[in-house]
């Protein structure tokens, strides 16, 4: 079953994709306090985002109440390393990408917790903004980085890149199983 995950993910977009154990997902709170920094602008923003999607210390315990993860990127080129407009093209992208893997894996794997990058980015203005519920909660996935995953470390010990090269960005998701 994890060979077909993989394929699933690959043709739903994802560059590459791996199985990796829950217990080899790196976590820690710190990641939640680069979210409160609010560089991305996103934090209390968003209901996807933290603080809204719950208490640091109970999303890292849900998160160990599972076995394995599908971890999967995406990579982008962009025109260099101050290209904003481009990484934001590529977010929007990405979140495209995980809305098509949350499709073709959702049947296989009841019950998932589905982890995106970055923030929800299906809304172009979040509910959350004019005191309105989510519109989409089916879909809207939380970022990996508000469970307190620290993505670097975590993709250290598979096939996947953190950096591909120069002029590119690159985005993670993790379905958990």
């Amino acid at each position: 079953m994890n060979d077909k995950l993989i394929r699933l993910t690959i043709e739903a977009g994802a560059k590459k994709a791996a199985i990796i154990r829950t217990e080899d997902i790196v976590l820690s709170s710190v990641f939640r306090d680069i979210c409160a920094s609010n560089t991305c602008g996103k934090y209390g923003r968003c209901w996807m985002c933290p603080p809204d999607i719950g208490e640091i210390g109970a999303l890292m315990a849900r998160l160990k109440g599972y076995e394995q993860g599908l971890l999967y990127q995406t990579v982008y080129a962009i025109e260099d390393s101050f290209d904003i407009e481009g990484m934001g093209e590529a977010a929007a992208s990405h979140a495209l990408v995980s809305q098509a893997v949350n499709d073709a894996v959702k049947p296989l794997l009841p019950g998932n917790l589905h982890l995106s990058c970055g923030g929800c980015n299906l809304c172009e203005r979040c509910a959350k903004l004019d005191d309105q519920p989510c519109r989409m909660p089916e879909k809207a996935l939380p970022p990996m980085e508000g469970y307190g995953i620290d993505v670097y470390q975590t993709v250290r010990p598979t096939d996947l890149r953190y950096t591909n090269g120069q002029n590119t960005v690159t985005f993670f998701g993790i379905v958990l199983f």
